[in-house]
């Protein structure tokens, strides 16, 4: 007779439940800009060994920054993510919620030292990066809870702060004046456009454990369809837009080679978007990973159109 006792169901690892906590396209993301405005401050020759130094704690500052932020929004979320994100390891019980509140306070304490240590640019782009990502986060200001500020926050961080902060520390550490040259301008832009569509189109995936707890988001105001359709315009904009930078700003980037890889990317968005069902969460999710990938890839062309 066969048994009716199902098999125990096996944890992750530790380093495979924090690689999970951190959210890992958010930490590619960071990495991504950490190194892309590192290569859009320096040319082959000054890109010395000491300066990779100076490179490698600014990335371990941000990286800890990241995993403080998103780690936050987790362990003030449990329940919600309990429905949206059953998976993550605090919702799923892989950590315990005083084991996140540790890897939390480690790391934001970590981000805080080493990039007060840096200098006062990195300093002033870790701080503000952390005080904002705090206040998304954590009664009673807990700024999610409010659709227009919550995408503020985020376009802030990952647009202007990020950016202009991190280009400056890289200038300052070659010794150079810090002035924000027209083709980091340009990224900024991007950056900070293109992630508006990141922060309305995140919560789709997420509607019922939203509603049920009464989170307030773009999506369940207008609705799936129409916050697809504003997140799709809005990034086809970014790539007409930069297509057109490409062809009238004077900047340091590869003409053929940026304004090509542009308009590739807005026909691969365009017909990626066309085989979305928005009534399949499994949809709405790889077309939102979808979206990171189409953000990671930015921060590899701009730095490739600059050295070339």
């Amino acid at each position: 007779m066969k048994s009716s006792v199902s098999p125990p169901v096996s944890r992750p690892n530790f380093l495979a439940s924090l690689w999970e906590f951190s959210r890992p396209h958010t930490i590619i993301g960071t990495s991504l800009s950490v190194w892309a405005l590192t290569l859009l401050a320096v040319t082959p020759e000054t890109f010395t060994g000491s300066y990779s130094w100076a490179v490698l704690g600014a990335w371990v500052a941000c990286l800890a920054g990241n995993v403080y932020i998103v780690g936050l929004n987790q362990l003030t979320d449990i329940d919600i993510d309990k429905i949206n994100k059953p998976h993550l390891p605090v919702a799923a019980g892989h950590f315990s919620r005083k084991t996140g509140w540790w890897i939390v306070w480690f790391c934001g304490g970590l981000a805080l030292v080493l990039s007060a240590a840096s200098g006062l640019w990195l300093g002033v782009t870790v701080w503000v990066s952390l005080a904002i990502g705090t206040m998304y986060s954590l009664p009673p200001v807990r700024l999610k809870r409010f659709p227009l500020l919550a995408a503020m926050c985020i376009f802030t961080v990952r647009g202007v702060v990020v950016n202009l902060g991190l280009f400056a520390h890289f200038q300052a550490m070659l010794q150079n004046p810090v002035v924000i040259t027209p083709t980091v301008w340009l990224l900024t832009g991007f950056i900070v456009v293109f992630t508006v569509a990141i922060a309305i189109f995140k919560d789709v995936p997420d509607l019922e454990g939203d509603r049920q707890y009464q989170i307030t988001t773009f999506t369940l105001l207008l609705g799936k369809k129409r916050i697809f359709q504003v997140s799709f315009g809005i990034i086809l904009a970014c790539y007409m837009a930069m297509i057109l930078g490409g062809i009238f700003l004077e900047t340091d980037l590869n003409p053929p080679l940026f304004i090509g890889a542009h308009v590739f990317l807005g026909g691969l968005l365009w017909w990626r978007s066309r085989g979305v069902n928005l009534e399949q969460k499994e949809d709405i999710t790889d077309f939102y990973q979808f979206i990171w990938k189409l953000f990671f890839l930015e921060y590899l062309l701009f730095p490739l159109a600059h050295w070339l």
